[in-house]
């Protein structure tokens, strides 16, 4: 598989070869050409990045940038001999991404044509994301064009429809609400109510109340009848998140009402029918609190029907920039602002970050961009701090501590570790983020003693 397609413009025909072997030896798909007219003749919309001479006989290496980018957005490289201020001003205004002193090892061109490479296919893929996010209608209904994301809607889509008992799982930020939302949209209840409610937000003094609703009197502050969130939900769905942190003495009582479908209002002598459907979410391992006793097993499997879980941003980082872009457009529509985009630097700085806390992270970084930008494009500066404290990977990955490049194997080994880190060693998730399927996965772990 090819590493990236380069165009190499010199009329000194003996380098001209040499770095090109020398390139494809490195498995880049190359292409030569003695002037910079027949390097316009050669230009293609493959092309990925172009390395040119600057002094060149006829048509020199700034007047051919100039021409060239009139028509195609491509890094431009130029390796020069005698650089001067004057010269390096004349290259950014023809739009020259690097310049590189002759004579140029391979080493430090590989290093330059791989960064330019870089930012070529993240341009192209930015101008994707903005034409698929004008072609959709604005939706809140789970972006994202990855392999975990349409597993994802698939099993939304088929689970929507039955009114079984659901439980989401995923990390904070994931978007576990979103799901339960998206299940009441698409179920046969989508115009009956959705009512969700934190178990975590609430004493638990009031908790009973606020599930099952009270009578009048029935405590100090009771000073009329209310109606509990089960039947405020009749006939639709009840979200209850973070179900992990009911208290285990509401547990029980839950788990009734779950059975009988009845609910009795606090300091109430009568009960009262319901017909809701139940989705819970919670970010802890739910089997775990039942081994350390504060989770009951039978309102476990009660609630645990069919479990959803929902990945974390990092386990589906294709979906970054296309969120990003959803989130633009939609701060910017709600607040007046004419921004359209990230800048190519802010773009390469929110693939980097690793986002800890998930989609909600990067909404909230997304829409402090959009606030502080005074351009069509959210900055660098306009990112959070931490963010732009992060620096974004290079081929320097490729180098051990003595500047030795590395072997493919031993980066293969190094990634693969980092992706299992960053997904909690689960190895289905891994293989995922990884593209394999999971028992080429197994034969490199057990290849590379990561077992």
């Amino acid at each position: 598989m090819t590493k990236g397609r380069v165009l190499l413009v010199d009329d000194d025909v003996p380098l001209l070869e040499t770095l090109a072997e020398g390139l494809r030896l490195r498995r880049y798909d190359v292409d030569t050409a003695e002037s910079g007219e027949q390097a316009l003749e050669k230009i293609g919309e493959k092309t990925e990045v172009v390395v040119t001479d600057l002094q060149m006989a006829g048509m020199d290496g700034l007047e051919f940038s100039r021409k060239l980018h009139k028509t195609h957005d491509i890094p431009v490289l130029m390796l020069t001999g005698r650089g001067t201020l004057q010269s390096a001003v004349e290259a950014l205004r023809a739009g020259i991404d690097e310049f590189l002193q002759k004579p140029v090892s391979l080493d430090v061109l590989e290093l330059a044509v791989h960064r330019a490479v870089e930012r070529h296919r993240l341009r192209q893929e930015v101008r994707r994301l903005r034409r698929y996010s004008q072609e959709q209608a604005a939706t809140e209904h789970m972006v994202g064009a990855s392999r975990a994301m349409k597993e994802l809607r698939s099993l939304v889509e088929r689970i929507a429809p039955a009114r079984v008992p659901v439980l989401i799982t995923g990390e904070s930020g994931t978007g576990k609400e979103l799901v339960a939302r998206e299940l009441h949209r698409l179920s046969k209840s989508a115009d009956k109510p959705f009512v969700a409610i934190n178990c975590a937000a609430m004493p638990a003094s009031l908790l009973e109340s606020e599930l099952f609703g009270h009578v009048r009197g029935a405590f100090t502050d009771a000073k009329e009848d209310r109606v509990g969130v089960f039947k405020q939900a009749d006939g639709g769905t009840l979200f209850l998140d973070e179900i992990g942190e009911l208290p285990i003495s509401m547990q029980p009582k839950l788990l009734r009402a779950l059975q009988e479908q009845r609910v009795r209002p606090v300091g109430g002598s009568s009960e009262i029918a319901f017909d809701v459907r139940i989705i819970t979410a919670t970010n802890r391992e739910l089997e775990e609190e039942i081994e350390e006793g504060r989770f009951r097993e039978d309102l476990y499997y009660r609630i645990n029907v069919v479990h959803i879980p929902v990945p974390p941003l990092r386990a589906r980082s294709t979906d970054i920039l296309q969120l990003a872009q959803f989130f633009i457009e939609r701060a910017s529509h709600r607040d007046g602002h004419d921004v359209r985009g990230l800048s190519e630097a802010a773009s390469e700085r929110v693939l980097a970050y690793a986002w800890p806390g998930n989609v909600r992270e990067l909404e909230n970084a997304i829409e402090r961009g959009v606030a502080l930008s005074r351009r069509p494009e959210i900055a660098l500066e306009d990112l959070p701090d931490k963010l732009r404290e992060k620096a974004a990977p290079d081929l320097d990955d490729a180098r051990s501590d003595d500047g030795v490049f590395l072997t493919a194997a031993e980066l293969e080994r190094r990634h693969i570790l980092r992706v299992l880190e960053a997904v909690g060693r689960n190895k289905s998730r891994a293989a995922d983020v990884l593209g394999f399927d999971r028992r080429t996965l197994y034969r490199k772990l057990e290849r590379y003693s990561l077992d």
